[in-house]
């Protein structure tokens, strides 16, 4: 199939489409300033294609006129074609197994052949046309005069090792294609793909450039697509002068300086490495504050490699159109080898402002023997999840290996040690027998609730194993000693969750910080923890089951000790019992995958097939904050083999509804917590102002609030403690909780307080002063007699509510989905006002106004087939989404109308005219003698009145739906007509004011040309013939 795009539009689109039905295309030419095609086949044929029309011409070299006629085989397809720089009426056509024909097109015949024992894979022309260089399969390179076709004139192997008894050199690997470019000034370059010795197996793809005798292989990080070298001159005939080669690989586009002896790459300004480490989590950042770009943009700009060339990017085409957004936006991609990248999103394209490498702050894995990661053997620097604050600054990051960093940013160096803290988090309750109502009343006594804070808190001791049995001990080891951190994101506190009597940590689910209360909270499925990254402390580590207290929902079994010491053990195989009730505990649909409407528990992936630790880590990637699989499973992070449930036992397991009720969480063994959130709120009925709190949402539906007791003086922060207790709230809803909201009496969102950033300085002159900390609240004002409350949006994977506050009353309810689940859920401000985004399983994308939860959009945009787009997709503000569309591609959508109509004016355009240069004067001479074959006139000679048509068997066309062609089809004969009279007066009237400047060239050398014969006519006029 042949294709013609049209580039003149801002959405490229297929113009022409010819099928080929008898043959398959392997090589195609376009020759400079020409609108005829030269088209190679698999059968050896040469076509000839009109590319205004896309018709196919009668002239047809066939592969048998082409060959000897004594030649009993057949040549292979065509590998090359090409016409002549000294004369455009000789094509070059190179066949597989080593033959070329030098082919007459006005006489239709061939003017010289030549073999070699060798197949060929492409050919390079020298400028003068008496000569043309040749790959070949075996990593040689011929060179050919075409005076003397019997041999080439010399043969290299520039990879082979030459061989002491003068044979010759050992074979290499092929070379896929060749250029050959010449300089006035210098030896000319032959530059090539591949051709490396078999001996080296291990090298990667290559790009080989020869000059003179120097000889520069430039390894690629991946395969090689194509190459194509860069000249001053898009005429053949002429010196080539290539100043850069362009290289096009499987996955990213380089291009090479020539023009610098050690061959430097361009430094890119299109990213195209944002999958060079595949991406495990996103979010994304619209209406941030203006100069974070710039201060990210900076301090990135440190840690960029050097080595680049210093000159600008050599491909100009095209124009970018910025339109009428305003608005500044960032994405962040979290990576599978630990790394976190700050892109600029503001305009059409990426560009990549800061990355930050997490793995720095622990020590180097263990070589030999077992990796030091015990959670997961793959990635175990994995970022799961990311909690980003662009006012304040603060950075958290969870990663594969259950732990938590604290990040900081600055725009100073500075050599520190890291801070680290090992938190516990233990569920000594399992077993749940039966829920209790809907609503649940308040906590009677909120002192009664948990044990003493000194008792909640995590062990920060670690403490060796005993025997088999792990117990206090983290999975990766921080490093201790001083190190030096350059400007940007500087790790401040390491957090990690230790094993706990035989069992690995479980991984993160949710993560939530807050820089005004310096708290950062983080939970899992076997509980919650909340540590004053300021004080470097841990204020609370408990179970989920103890947040509730005395009035839990739910009646639960103490943890079985026999259990226990199985899983301690490591059991790689379970008796009957033991399987189908820990299967029965870790098949979660929330924690499944989505395909086509049915969910699949991650422990039957595949027939026979054991669920190792690594692939539920890639399961269980999530995204920052709203993790799309909200109930973890009890055996996720263990380094247990469980074997795989039958399809039978799999519908069973998922046959009742998910959460439709409290009831259906049944005896699903661990409650998660799924969802924090930081916020100043109405934390008891009887409240009359505001007060920090931590609102918690678990992997059943419930949601509670626990009080955060700060210093009353901000100057006392670092001194004295914090302390947390529940309040007593306890609200339910259908499926594990998603996300929380704020909003104030008149439907405003509420933001959470922070602190506002100041670069902490080297040298404090004024201690005070360094401490005092600026903190923007944006609690409401009004005064109490207004009657003040607020609105607490809770979603959850079934339903979203609106709550009252003080009253805790439940305003409006809204069933979202019965028969799926949602995977994401966030609050968004949208022409200024809130709104509920929310994301299904089933590939609906709904909107819902707030706080009324009425329906805006429901939109079916795609089935969640792939947990690539579930645990990377991400709400954000002004209407705008972003997920993971394939490993390598960004897909942003909007469901703004604004965007929407302004869109159009966003796209660049690819197609700017250019002045064609002028062809370099050869002289009178040089083009009398020089015995080229003057101009070719191919319309004359590939026209329909001369060659005649072609079979109509032979191809097929085909109109495309873009340019000319969809216009006339889409919009009717006259508009069509309309269109089609336009774009041909557009190329007419380009056409028309090149030929006016040429024209004005020739005049102005014209005139010159009479002044001077002027001048010598009177200079010789008055002169006697002797006198000459």
């Amino acid at each position: 199939m042949l294709h013609l795009w049209n580039l003149r539009q801002k959405r490229p689109a297929i113009l022409h489409s010819l099928k080929f039905t008898r043959e398959r295309i392997t090589f195609c030419h376009l020759p400079f300033q020409s609108k005829w095609l030269y088209v190679g086949t698999e059968r050896g044929n040469t076509h000839i294609v009109n590319i205004e029309s896309f018709i196919l011409s009668g002239y047809v070299i066939m592969w048998n006129k082409a060959i000897e006629l004594s030649t009993k085989t057949h040549p292979g397809p065509v590998v090359h074609l090409s016409d002549s720089p000294k004369d455009e009426g000789k094509l070059l056509i190179g066949y597989e197994d080593g033959t070329v024909v030098l082919w007459d097109l006005r006489s239709k015949r061939a003017d010289l052949r030549l073999y070699y024992d060798e197949a060929i894979h492409s050919i390079g022309w020298h400028h003068e046309g008496k000569q043309f260089m040749c790959s070949h399969s075996d990593g040689s390179l011929t060179l050919w005069n075409l005076r003397s076709p019997s041999r080439p004139f010399q043969i290299i192997i520039p990879h082979g090792k030459i061989q002491r008894d003068g044979k010759k050199a050992e074979s290499c690997k092929p070379i896929l294609k060749v250029e050959y470019k010449t300089c006035k000034n210098s030896e000319p370059f032959i530059i090539f793909s591949g051709g490396l010795s078999y001996d080296k197996p291990w090298r990667r793809p290559s790009l080989t450039i020869m000059h003179g005798k120097a000889i520069t292989v430039l390894e690629m990080d991946h395969p090689i697509v194509d190459f194509l070298t860069l000249c001053e001159t898009p005429y053949p005939n002429e010196f080539q002068e290539p100043y850069a080669v362009v290289v096009l690989l499987e996955r990213d586009l380089i291009v090479v300086d020539l023009t610098q002896s050690n061959f430097p790459i361009f430094e890119n300004p299109y990213p195209m490495d944002i999958h060079d480490t595949p991406v495990t989590c996103t979010d994304y950042l619209a209406d941030c504050p203006p100069d974070l770009i710039p201060v990210l943009y900076s301090v990135g700009v440190k840690h960029k490699k050097q080595g680049y060339s210093n000159k600008e990017w050599p491909i100009s085409g095209g124009a970018w159109n910025l339109g009428a957004q305003t608005y500044p936006e960032i994405i962040i991609t979290g990576h599978a080898d630990g790394s976190v990248k700050f892109w600029d999103a503001s305009c059409i394209t990426l560009q990549m402002l800061y990355k930050l490498k997490t793995s720095k702050v622990f020590e180097k894995q263990k070589v030999e023997g077992k990796s030091t990661a015990e959670i997961v053997e793959d990635d175990p620097f994995a970022v799961q999840m990311m909690y980003w604050c662009p006012e304040s600054r603060i950075f958290c990051v969870a990663g594969a290996s259950a732990y938590v960093i604290v990040y900081r940013f600055s725009k100073h160096e500075v050599n520190t040690e890291i801070a680290s803290l090992e938190v516990r988090i233990q569920n000594e309750i399992e077993d749940i027998i039966s829920p209790e109502a809907e609503m649940i009343p308040p906590f009677p006594d909120a002192s009664s609730q948990l044990p003493s804070l000194k008792d909640l808190s995590g062990s920060t001791n670690t403490i060796t194993s005993v025997g088999t049995v792990k117990d206090s001990i983290p999975c990766l080891s921080v490093k201790t000693r001083p190190l030096k951190m350059p400007p940007g994101y500087q790790a401040e506190l390491v957090i990690q969750l230790v094993w706990v009597e035989g069992e690995p940590p479980q991984q993160i689910t949710t993560l939530a910080a807050n820089s005004a209360y310096g708290l950062v909270a983080f939970g899992n499925c076997n509980g919650l923890a909340v540590v004053d990254f300021m004080q470097k402390t841990t204020l609370l580590s408990l179970g989920t089951a103890d947040i509730y207290g005395s009035t839990d929902p739910y009646q639960r079994q103490p943890r079985s000790p026999r259990r226990s010491k199985q899983f301690a053990a490591g059991l790689t195989e379970l008796s009957d019992g033991p399987i189908s009730l820990e299967l029965e505990r870790c098949k979660s649909p929330t924690a499944s995958d989505h395909v086509n409407g049915h969910c699949t528990s991650p422990t039957s992936l595949s027939s026979g097939k054991r669920l190792s630790s690594a692939d539920v880590t890639k399961i269980n990637r999530r995204v920052s904050g709203k993790p799309p699989f909200r109930k973890a499973q009890s055996a996720a992070c263990m380094e247990i083999s469980l074997p795989v449930a039958t399809e039978e036992n799999r519908e069973n397991s998922f046959s009742h509804s998910r959460s439709s009720s409290v009831s259906s969480i049944d005896k699903e063994a661990k409650e998660a917590i799924t969802a924090l959130y930081f916020m100043e709120s109405f934390v008891r009925k009887n409240d009359t102002a505001v007060s920090p709190c931590l609102w918690v949402g678990t992997g059943h539906g419930m949601v509670s609030t626990l009080s955060l007791n700060l210093p009353s003086v901000d100057e006392l922060r670092h001194t004295e403690p914090v302390t947390v207790s529940p309040s007593g709230m306890l609200l339910t809803l259908k499926g594990a909780v998603l996300t929380f909201g704020c909003l104030d009496c008149t439907g405003t969102l509420i933001h959470p307080p922070y602190e506002a950033w100041r670069d902490p300085k080297n040298n404090t002159e004024d201690s005070e002063r360094a401490r005092k900390r600026k903190l923007v609240m944006h609690s409401p004002s009004s005064s109490q007699d207004m009657g003040e409350h607020q609105f607490v949006v809770v979603c959850s994977e079934k339903q979203a509510k609106v709550f009252s506050l003080p009253s805790q009353a439940c305003l409006y309810v809204h069933n979202i989905t019965d028969t799926s689940f949602l995977l994401t859920a966030d609050v968004v401000a949208l022409c200024s006002s809130v709104c509920l985004a929310c994301l299904c399983a089933n590939g609906h994308i709904m909107i819902l106004s707030l706080p009324s939860l009425r329906p805006l959009l429901d939109v079916n945009y795609l089935p969640v087939t792939d947990t690539r787009i579930a645990r990377t997709f991400c709400f954000t503000n002004e209407g705008q989404a972003l997920y993971l569309g394939s490993p390598t591609e960004v897909q942003r959508l909007t469901f703004s109308q604004e965007m929407c109509d302004n869109l159009q004016d966003m796209l660049g355009v690819l197609f700017t005219p250019v002045e064609t240069p002028e062809a370099q004067y050869r002289g009178f001479l040089k083009g009398l003698f020089g015995g080229t074959g003057g101009t070719l006139d191919r319309e004359e000679l590939f026209g329909e009145a001369t060659a005649g048509k072609a079979s109509r068997s032979l191809a097929q066309h085909i109109p495309g739906s873009g340019g000319v062609e969809g216009v006339k089809g889409a919009a009717g004969s006259a508009i069509g007509e309309l269109a089609r009279a336009r774009i041909a007066l557009d190329e007419r009237g380009q056409k028309l004011g090149e030929l006016d400047e040429k024209t004005a060239r020739m005049m102005a050398s014209a005139e010159s040309l009479s002044k001077h014969a002027h001048e010598v006519m009177l200079k010789y006029k008055e002169k006697k013939w002797y006198q000459f």
